[in-house]
């Protein structure tokens, strides 16, 4: 029996964890769901299998007995199935879902993880519609990969009123990529009706919540798998992956943990990603990734003894359907270079254990290069940062085409006319003239509008050189667009907005035909090559929406990260956070990261700092206390204070959102309440380098602090030179500028410095007069001797 459910289970499951598809039986919904209810008892055969495999195979295990191994807790009885939920708006539905017309629907995405299998499925549907439908051939549809899982039914008495209700999915419907869809039929009259009219619509709200049962499924031991099962892109929740450090964590072992964190954390994404961190102790439950040196060993996991830098796969030994990523080596230094392996090429390990040899650096990382961020040296093409299939809609009502990029903080913007956007696109043309256009917005701001011209008849020939077509009917546009600096936050979304007007025929001759597209050209392209790099500082919005000025470097090799004094579990894991929030901004691994304690800060002095403190344990607050705007000890906590707390924040703004606010007051006092503070100052090592200091009273209230950077609603409120977090709330108290990072040209410079000293430019503007005045007197005089002379 357990041979029959490998043959069956594993197989799909590795087909899931590799992309392709699975081509079930007719039966799949039945095959399936055994397969799930049994996938505990598999998932532990399975498991018992690998690990025999790998004893007969001759590797070598760790000797019995050694010190400083980890401690695995006894196993935790393996759930069958775990129940979890998504919003629709975790899945991708911004707004509300707005069905119009007869035919209108909306829809979202939604996957499987390749190690879990869907046992059953339920939409928990939160919705409202118009009382003017029909009940009676009227009715909400909810489709799942195109196929009806349900109708419901629209009764006038309910009508107008917001809704719930419960719909179950077949499990045969499911497979591991899904399209959810809920479409509204809607009928207003029994005679000849307007297939557009207002009257026919109904709302499906965001927080409608899609509800799965799932099994695990134990995959094997393989590294060709990675980034799953630590990291699976199918699923939209945020990733929260343990670091277990076996015995104590040198320096070395730290930076390439660091490394691992920042490649988890740009691969998570928008998703965001959190690395508790512990010593010595496998989870219970779940996945983990383990960082051990020498022959420690870890009990019930057979690997060999490490020869050099190695990166392996295992089965946790407390929950045989989750996994371990162990990395390994003799010393500190070869389990950095083993991390740093992973982090930049562990997609394509394989095997159940793989020795690495340390990374050759073909070409050095430079600033500004980072590839998450728009390039700075040539214009950078739609289809480089965008789906092609994503750039395409179709229909009267179609979806907003979304083109996200990252620029880089501190682009200098000064007397700019804006980011230039060479636009091409496409579109079904008109019939006749109307009011059809494409609408451009910049973060859900309106940017500008462009009319889609109409073919008239009798005249296509006039318009073929100005209106050029292609094979598939539509034609081809071409516009140059600057988008303002200020609409540019670190990270960014183009939208555009395809809307075509429904030409009414008249009584009973309206036929809603569903026949025009869209389509932003993957050439079209933008350019941000020619602007300066130059920023006023210190700007924790820079920091917290793109990790600035750590990530100007990719690989963070121009960082230095202080961690306290006997760093404990919450401050390894703030770390490790922090890493990740890197790593995202950036879309690369910090493998150049470095990190030390207190007492060696003078050795990084040509770096810029991130620096961890919790309670009393870190030595530099008491050392900078004079350059520190605002630091918080068990003893005492101070506050400088300005204006700046009673403005609103524009945070769109990428160079004015904070206007330069001094303090006017100072604030100190002592409580125990939790609270945490972000602090920027220039560091007092090197003129031109950054200092940001992240503290709170105890160190549990660190992952607080650094939840509010992961937070998209929080992370807003982060700007100046001094936030405070308390619970969900951010407060920006001080914006003070003292220093620039970035380099301007003399010219933009003088310019640039004699706008902000007007009474310095009108006395620069006398003198000049005087000096230009006193050389024409002596010119003129030289001539009228001259002519005495005569």
């Amino acid at each position: 029996m357990h041979r029959a459910l490998a043959r069956g289970v594993l197989p799909a499951a590795i087909a899931l964890a590799l992309g392709t598809t699975v081509l079930l039986p007719a039966d799949a919904a039945t095959t399936r769901a055994r397969k799930a209810d049994k996938a505990t008892e598999t998932s532990s055969s399975t498991a018992a299998g690998t690990q025999g495999a790998a004893s007969s195979s001759g590797i070598s295990t760790s000797p019995a007995g050694v010190v400083g191994r980890p401690t695995v807790n006894p196993p935790a009885p393996p759930g069958p199935t775990r129940t979890y939920s998504v919003s629709l708006r975790q899945l991708g539905a911004t707004f509300p879902l707005q069905l119009r017309g007869v035919q209108g629907s909306g829809g979202v995405p939604f996957s499987v993880r390749a190690d879990e299998v869907v046992t059953s499925a339920k939409l928990k549907l939160k919705y409202a519609y118009s009382p003017a439908l029909l009940a009676n051939i009227s009715h909400i549809n909810v489709r799942v990969n195109q196929e009806v899982a349900q109708s419901i039914a629209v009764p006038r008495e309910q009508a107008g009123t917001d809704l719930q209700t419960e719909v179950n999915i077949p499990v045969r419907m499911i497979t591991d990529f899904n399209r959810l869809d809920i479409e509204l039929i809607g009928h207003y009259t029994l005679d000849c009706e307007d297939p557009v009219h207002t009257s026919l619509w109904a709302s499906i709200a965001n927080q409608s919540e899609l509800e799965l049962t799932v099994a695990p499924i134990a995959l094997p031991d393989d590294l060709n798998l990675l980034p799953a099962p630590f990291f699976d892109r199918r699923d939209v929740r945020g990733l929260k992956l343990p670091f277990v450090f076996v015995g104590n964590a040198e320096q070395a072992t730290l930076e390439g943990a660091g490394a691992v964190a920042s490649w988890f954390g740009s691969l998570a994404g928008y998703r965001g990603a959190k690395f508790p961190a512990s010593n010595d102790t496998i989870p219970a439950k779940g996945a983990a990734v383990v960082f051990m040196t020498g022959n420690t060993g870890i009990p019930g996991v057979e690997l060999p003894v490490p020869t050099g830098p190695a990166v392996a796969m295992v089965t946790n030994p407390n929950d045989p359907v989750s996994k371990l990523l162990v990395v390994m080596g003799r010393n500190a230094a070869d389990i950095k270079v083993a991390a740093n392996v992973l982090a930049v090429g562990g997609t394509t390990l394989s095997g159940r254990v793989a020795s690495v040899q340390p990374l050759k650096e073909v070409v050095a990382r430079k600033p500004y290069d980072a590839p998450a961020w728009l390039r700075s040296d040539r214009p950078v093409r739609f289809g480089e940062i965008a789906d092609q299939r994503g750039l395409n809609v179709s229909g009267y009502e179609p979806d907003l085409v979304r083109v996200n990029f990252r620029v880089p903080p501190d682009l200098f913007g000064w007397r700019e006319k804006g980011i230039p956007i060479d636009l091409r696109y496409r579109y079904t043309p008109r019939p006749t003239t109307d009011k059809s256009s494409l609408n451009i917005n910049v973060n859900e701001q309106f940017l500008r509008s462009y009319p889609l011209l109409a073919v008239e008849r009798g005249v296509p020939a006039a318009l073929s050189a100005l209106l050029p077509s292609t094979e598939d009917g539509t034609v081809m546009a071409r516009e140059h667009v600057r988008v303002p600096m200020f609409m540019l936050p670190a990270q960014s979304q183009l939208q555009f907005h395809y809307y075509y007007d429904y030409i009414k025929q008249g009584f009973c001759k309206d036929v809603m035909l569903d026949n025009v597209k869209g389509a932003i050209d993957a050439d079209s392209t933008i350019d941000i090559s020619g602007f300066s790099h130059y920023l006023p500082m210190p700007d924790l919005a820079a920091f917290g929406n793109a990790g600035f000025p750590f990530t100007r470097m990719a690989d963070l090799s121009e960082t230095a990260v202080v961690l306290p004094d006997n760093a404990g579990g919450a401050d390894l894991g703030a770390y490790l956070d922090a890493m990740g929030l890197m790593g995202r901004s950036a879309g690369y691994p910090s493998t150049g990261v470095t990190v030390i304690r207190a007492a060696a800060v003078d050795n990084v002095k040509d770096k810029d700092l991130l620096v961890f403190s919790s309670g009393t344990n870190q030595p530099l607050v008491q050392k900078w206390a004079a350059n520190i705007p605002s630091a918080i000890t068990p003893a005492a906590r101070s506050f400088p204070l300005s204006d700046l707390r009673g403005r609103f924040l524009d945070w769109w703004d990428r160079h004015h959102r904070v206007t330069p606010e001094d303090r006017k007051q100072e604030e100190k006092f002592t409580s125990d309440g939790a609270q945490g503070v972000i602090s920027g100052f220039e560091s007092p090592l090197a003129s031109g380098r950054s200092v940001v200091l992240i503290s709170t009273d105890k160190p549990e209230s660190l992952g607080n602090t650094i939840d509010a950077l992961l937070d998209l609603d929080r992370v807003k409120n982060i700007q100046g030179s001094v936030s405070v977090v308390r619970g969900d709330q951010v407060s920006s108290l001080v914006a003070e500028q003292t220093y620039h990072v970035g380099r301007l040209g003399l010219l933009t410079a003088v310019q640039y410095f004699l706008s902000s000293h007007p009474i310095l430019l009108v006395i620069l503007g006398l003198a000049s007069a005087a000096l230009l005045a006193i050389v024409i007197y002596v010119v003129l005089r030289a001539r009228a001797r001259s002519r005495l002379v005569v």
